[in-house]
């Protein structure tokens, strides 16, 4: 070549060293080399010059070598001249694609080699002297051709192309085979595969991705010709030196064997749950049997004693009104016990109904109040009271109301220590609600019983030999009453030994809707 004129080589690296070992390592071939520190420099280079072949690194600032290499192919002047892609920083097939797609001869990988540098630029530079070695080129770019498209065809994922008027145009072999059939059965009209339960979300979602340029992620089902598959599609935008969207790429991954794992992973979760849920149930119900036969064995037990004992001995005055005393109440405990378990049928059955009328709530609370105070003074409580005088009527049943606060000070008073004490507090929280709270200063619950403590038959000690006496039904009635008035209840407690306060929300009168009221029936 030596005879031969000096034929233009550009080197374009925003790096001066790497122009550098560049420059070193092609002057060997005695030609013109021309270097450019940028992408906007190199354009200024190729409006007077021509080249034998253009060596352009992808990784730049402002323009990097793909946006450079597609305003070379725009012009026509340099649309055929050779590109070969240098970078450091990817091995992406997709990039190497992309970079091949702008008319790229070759897509090299830093560190170079000298010897295949030198090689292939002298093999551009005797094609660029010689119009016969033409062909060279062409058959080198059909055999890189040849082995993507034999790339593509073996990869384990489905890849497609869509235009940007949605219309697909490529598919690989793989995504054929998911989709069980070819690009031009569904060019038109790619999402019928789509699952039709899910076809319109899905093809709304991707085509609002579509038209903002954003990625899309997800997972739903397809109707192939011969099954129901599940498939994991992923796109993301392509796009052309103005930021505009120009297709998409995407690839479709078949994850139905995932999906029946998760399935079966689910359905044997739900299965543990709902057997441990079963054996719960089964325990809480011997639990709450135990503790029934206990509670309504132990009354009786003092009655038939007493009884007996009066029958068959002779006691003075004083002895006899202490064995009345104890049978009588023994006998309302009993009949206590009874009548919760009735209100728990009631409610179970849905067969409790309310009287309802406007009600003051301080005297429904202060009878409450005089109603426990015995069990309060026996061990010393104090019973401290906080009244609002201008909290608005609600409308409930005075009856049913005053057994939610007795039940919660008889909680109250139960599991408070001797010489603590019992605060009841009624206040307006807004024009719309009222509140009662119910204080403490008790044996307070665990974190972990806390969100159960309104559970029928639930108890934090469920044990006949446990300290407190009780169903556990009383905090469930409780709860089931406030919601028949339209109000909620809730518990907070900070922990074992630092008290408990229940707090029930009802609704002022002013806000129950009429049609509410009228559609409540009486009491049975």
């Amino acid at each position: 070549m030596p005879s031969e004129p000096k034929v233009n080589i550009l080197m374009v690296d925003d790096h001066p060293e790497n122009l550098l070992a560049l420059e070193a390592i092609l002057e060997g071939l005695g030609q013109n080399l021309v270097k450019a520190h940028s992408g906007m420099e190199a354009l200024r280079c190729l409006l007077n010059q021509d080249f034998a072949v253009i060596l352009l690194d992808v990784q730049m600032p402002d323009m990097d070598g793909f946006e450079t290499a597609t305003l070379i192919r725009q012009r026509a002047r340099s649309h055929s001249t050779p590109i070969i892609f240098l970078t450091a920083f990817s091995t992406s097939d997709t990039l190497q694609i992309r970079g091949y797609s702008l008319g790229a001869v070759d897509y090299l990988f830093k560190p170079i080699q000298p010897e295949i540098l030198t090689s292939k630029v002298a093999v551009f530079v005797e094609l660029y002297q010689k119009t016969a070695q033409i062909e060279r080129q062409a058959a080198e770019l059909k055999k890189n051709e040849e082995r993507f498209r034999r790339l593509s065809a073996s990869s384990p994922v489905g890849i497609f192309l869509i235009d940007p008027a949605g219309k697909c145009t490529y598919m690989n072999s793989r995504c054929q085979i998911i989709c069980e059939c070819t690009r031009e059965q569904i060019t038109e009209n790619w999402w019928q595969i789509i699952h039709l339960e899910e076809r319109d979300r899905i093809f709304n979602e991707w085509s609002a991705c579509f038209q903002s340029g954003q990625e899309y992620s997800n997972e739903f089902r397809i109707q192939t010709q011969s099954t129901v598959r599940w498939v994991h599609l992923r796109s993301s935008p392509m796009l052309c030196d103005k930021g505009e969207v120009i297709g998409y790429v995407g690839t479709l991954e078949d994850i139905s064997d995932r999906k029946q794992a998760e399935a079966e992973r689910s359905k044997l979760i739900y299965e543990q749950a709902a057997r441990a849920e079963a054996e719960a149930a089964n325990r809480m119900k011997d639990e709450f049997l135990a503790v029934l036969s206990h509670e309504l064995r132990t009354p009786l037990n003092s009655i038939l004693g007493w009884a007996r004992l009066l029958r068959t001995r002779k006691f003075d005055e004083k002895t006899i009104a202490k064995a009345l005393e104890t049978i009588e109440r023994n006998a309302k405990s009993q009949a206590q016990l009874i009548e919760d378990i009735l209100d728990i049928s009631r409610i179970i059955q849905g067969k409790l109904r309310l009287h309802l009328c406007p009600v003051n709530l301080i005297p429904i609370i202060e009878a409450a109040i005089n109603a426990v105070r015995p069990a309060a003074e026996a061990k010393a409580i104090q019973l401290e009271t906080y009244f609002d005088t201008n909290t608005n009527l609600v409308c409930a049943d005075p009856e049913r109301l005053q057994q939610v606060i007795w039940n919660l000070l008889t909680n109250a008073i139960k599991f408070t220590p001797e010489r603590g004490i019992v605060a009841v507090r009624v206040e307006s929280i807004d024009a719309a609600h009222t509140q009662i709270h119910v204080q403490d200063t008790g044996i307070g619950i665990s974190p972990d019983f806390l969100p159960y403590v309104f559970d029928t038959f639930r108890q934090g000690d469920s044990t006949t030999t446990r300290s407190h006496g009780g169903l556990g039904l009383g905090l469930g009635i409780v709860r089931h009453l406030v919601e028949l008035h339209h109000g909620t209840v809730a518990v907070d407690s900070a922990g074992e030994g630092q008290g408990t306060t229940f707090t029930v929300t009802l609704p002022v009168l002013e806000k129950v809707p009429g049609a509410a009221l009228e559609s409540l029936p009486s009491l049975s």
